[in-house]
């Protein structure tokens, strides 16, 4: 289970954390997580070209190391890429020595391109690891979950509900991954043009 839009209460009750930008402008900050893949964040790239539009990836580690032409390519194309941890642990499950390692693990590979952004996979963080993680990165959550990972949403469910939890200043995450491919190809380039369509700009963190 999961909420397409987050709850303002839960935003409150951890400020640090970035949970949406502060604007009334149309604006919205597009977010993408688990890439680089090649089944999937080449063909987001195209889509946010065609709209002028910039994203922020969400990246892990490994999938740097696999895909390193990719990583850089979508640092060529400009967007911002940040960390993700290496491996894609849950915070929950994971002892935090061990969870601390995985992330610098995967910052190494970021190098220079690096924004010192930190989103947990799954959003799942003990409140220890949280409290240690915000001393060196910003750690950015979203305040509309697309939900384009569940392959028993259908796209068109998908698209309606992600359309009608955002707003001005929206984090929105989406997942350039083969589970969410079937989806995404659905719901992202419909999801532009309707808010480009409102002269709305997308912009990464």
């Amino acid at each position: 289970m999961y909420l397409h839009k987050t709850p303002s209460w839960l935003s409150q009750l951890f400020p640090n954390i970035l949970w949406q930008v502060n604007t009334r402008d149309k604006e919205i900050y597009l977010t993408f997580d688990d890439g680089p893949v090649p089944e999937a964040t080449p063909w987001v790239l195209d889509q946010l070209d065609q709209h002028n539009a910039k994203a922020s990836f969400f990246m892990v580690g490994d999938n740097i190391d696999k895909y390193s032409e990719l990583f850089q390519e979508v640092v060529k194309r400009q967007h911002t890429v940040a960390n993700h941890t290496y491996n894609h642990l849950s915070g929950w499950k994971t002892e935090n020595k061990k969870y601390y390692n995985n992330i610098s693990k995967a910052e190494d590979l970021l190098g220079k391109a690096s924004n010192k952004l930190f989103r947990p996979p799954h959003g799942r963080l003990k409140y220890g690891q949280y409290r240690n993680i915000k001393k060196s990165y910003k750690i950015v959550m979203w305040d509309v979950l697309s939900g384009d990972y569940n392959r028993l949403l259908a796209p068109e469910r998908c698209l309606k509900n992600t359309i009608a939890a955002t707003s001005p200043g929206s984090i929105i995450v989406f997942h350039d991954s083969v589970k969410a491919i079937k989806n995404l190809q659905y719901v992202l380039p419909r999801y532009l043009n309707y808010f480009a369509a409102l002269n709305f700009t997308f912009k990464a963190l």
